[in-house]
């Protein structure tokens, strides 16, 4: 709901992407993927820096333009940000990427699909060529949750194509945030008898019981960090099904995917960054909190030039946090 209705409005566009990177991939999800793509009041998007939204787990970039009671869309958000002079105008994509596992972590999986190849080598050169946005050092990503995650670790990886990045809550230190959920996705096993069959019965409907969706996030993670192209919808779990131990090796897989592991060998990259923000609730719920605590503790370590708030509230809605964010996002770009 607009907080405020006397503001100029911005337009939105949406377009289709075809994706080579994402065709034949093992969910059969489609490879055409929508974009929406705001540009603000009085601009067609021609030079203006380019901020690409990475949704959270169970979303797609389309549902943050949609209509939401008691707060801002994104869109809104950036009408008013923009009216009151705190963020520059940008352009802004928010691309769908929404899996059959329920949402996506943004990096290429031999299960899931080549996602980081998608947004880096096909949904930006699409966007840019269309709207005249972005380019080398205008491009920044943020995201929450699995889209926090995602634009760490497109800043790691990705350094000549990102200039900047906010990963809100991110998902880190995988053994406090992951390894608690593995005892409730066995029972759910146990109690359908295979991981493809709660898969299956899941996607059947007719409803998506929430109670379900964290076992079939574990599964999403899975499919992620540690695919197996053999297993049902390539998924293998890092524990053992009758004791929960761990697997050494799986778990290895999993955790070369850690932020807080992978900064060890990515300072470089992050050093070059023009903006890096990081932030997390006191009271997140899924342990997120002790993972940037590890970051940020890593990257002063190693004098890496970066913004790490904590505030006083747990992972559920934080939108607001983008306030914050998104100005230095957009003021680092301008450098």
């Amino acid at each position: 709901m607009r907080t405020r209705s006397d503001i100029p409005v911005g337009t939105l566009h949406r377009l289709t992407v075809p994706s080579d990177c994402l065709k034949g991939n093992l969910l059969g999800d489609p490879s055409d993927r929508e974009v929406v793509v705001y540009t603000p009041y009085g601009h067609d998007g021609s030079g203006l820096p380019l901020l690409v939204d990475l949704v959270g787990y169970t979303s797609g970039g389309p549902a943050h333009v949609a209509w939401k009671n008691f707060g801002e869309n994104v869109p809104e958000r950036l009408d008013r940000l923009i009216h009151e002079g705190t963020l520059p105008p940008v352009a802004v994509a928010l691309p769908d990427c929404f899996t059959q596992l329920g949402g996506n972590q943004y990096i290429d999986s031999a299960a899931m699909g080549a996602w980081a190849s998608f947004l880096t080598k096909e949904m930006l050169p699409a966007v840019e060529t269309r709207f005249g946005c972005g380019g080398d050092g205008r491009r920044a990503c943020f995201g929450k949750s699995s889209g926090g995650y995602g634009s760490l670790v497109h800043a790691m990886l990705y350094p000549d194509v990102w200039a900047a990045a906010a990963c809100h809550s991110g998902d880190m230190a995988f053994e406090l945030c992951y390894l608690p959920e593995m005892p409730s996705a066995l029972r759910a096993i146990q109690r359908k008898g295979s991981i493809g069959a709660f898969i299956d019965d899941f996607l059947s409907g007719p409803k998506f019981p929430g109670s379900a969706l964290h076992d079939l996030m574990t599964f999403a993670m899975a499919a992620t960090y540690d695919p197996d192209p053999s297993a049902p919808y390539g998924v293998r779990l890092p524990v053992d099904p009758e004791t929960c131990e761990i697997i050494e090796d799986r778990w290895a897989n999993w955790l070369q995917w850690d932020p807080v592991v992978m900064a060890d060998q990515h300072m470089a990259a992050l050093g070059s960054l023009k903006g890096l923000w990081i932030d997390c609730g006191t009271a997140d719920q899924y342990n997120l909190l002790y993972g940037a605590r590890r970051m940020t503790r890593k990257l002063t370590g190693a004098n890496v030039a970066h913004v790490y708030e904590e505030f006083d509230d747990n992972h559920s809605s934080i939108d607001y946090r983008l306030d914050k964010s998104l100005p230095f996002l957009a003021k680092a770009l301008a450098n």
